[in-house]
């Protein structure tokens, strides 16, 4: 079940990120790749343990957005949770 809360997390993302907004185009895209990042996590079979990198990551996204994208930072919160859940 956290693999699939992530998989749904992750699409609402997505989905926020294809929307026009006054995100630029760079932030855009790092936020995409660590997206995909997460999900070739998640879509693995083999139990192994991500880097620090990745949610570091979504750490320093939520820190940076927070303040001007709130909904966005509440999506990159519930992956930091789906990830948490799934014991990361």
């Amino acid at each position: 079940m956290p693999r699939k809360t992530l998989q749904q997390q992750l699409e609402t993302l997505r989905q926020q990120l294809a929307e026009p907004d006054r995100l630029s185009d760079d932030d855009r895209h790092a936020l995409l790749e660590l997206a995909k990042d997460i999900e070739r996590f998640a879509d693995t079979d083999e139990p192994h343990m991500p880097d620090d990198n990745l949610v570091d990551g979504v750490n320093l996204a939520v820190e940076r957005f927070e303040a001007e994208f709130p909904a966005l930072t509440s999506t990159l919160r519930n992956v930091l949770q789906a990830l948490a859940n799934m014991g990361i």
